[in-house]
Order: C-alpha cells, then sequence, then structure tokens
C-alpha cells in the first residue's frame, strides 16, 4: 500500500514529506512508527486522496521509507488551483501536493 506522511519533528525543529509504498499495510502502522519516535503527523494521505503537483510516485519498496523533502521549521499551506478548482496543499522545502483532492479551499 502506497502512503504519503507529512510531519513535524520539534525537538529540531523540522519538516519533511515521507512516502511508504509497501512498507506498511496499513496507514496507522506508518503514523504509529513516526509518532513512537516523537514526531509530529500534520498530514496523512492513502493514495487515492492525494493529486501530486512536483512529487513522483516511488517505486514499490517493501522495505525502506522514501524521504521526498525536508525543510527547517513547519510545513507551509499554500493554495493550489488545478483547471478552475482551489485546493489546500502542502509545501515542503519546494515540494508540493495536494493531501486530501476532497478537501477544496
Amino acid at each position: 500500500m502506497y502512503y504519503r506522511i507529512t510531519a513535524y519533528y520539534p525537538q529540531d525543529d523540522f519538516s519533511f514529506i515521507i512516502d511508504s509504498n509497501g512498507k506498511f499495510e496499513k496507514l496507522w502502522q506508518f503514523s504509529s512508527y513516526l509518532v513512537n519516535k516523537g514526531i509530529q503527523i500534520v498530514e496523512v494521505s492513502k493514495e487515492e486522496q492525494i493529486i501530486d503537483i512536483n512529487i513522483e510516485k516511488p517505486e514499490i519498496d517493501n522495505e525502506n521509507l522514501i524521504l521526498r523533502a525536508t525543510a527547517d521549521g513547519k510545513p507551509e499551506y499554500v493554495e493550489q488551483n488545478i483547471n478552475g478548482t482551489t485546493y489546500k496543499a502542502v509545501k515542503v522545502a519546494d515540494k508540493i501536493y495536494i493531501p486530501n483532492k476532497e478537501e477544496k479551499q
């Protein structure tokens, strides 16, 4: 299963986007794995909820997580217009995606 999480690590004040494409069977397992390391979850998405702006879906990897972006501070929220519809998107460094295509601005 393909999942994406945007998270914030307050201890070192940085955020990141990380994908799992096969490592975890359930989304809650992925979230729990990060929370147990002191990481705050900002957004969680299943493949069917995501609209990628400038992040490519990774190859299947049953052993590793795929770090997509990191940046100092918390993730940003930006508006993203696609075909006349404005969505709430998440931005970390130069990477942007829409975590829930059903949530419009």
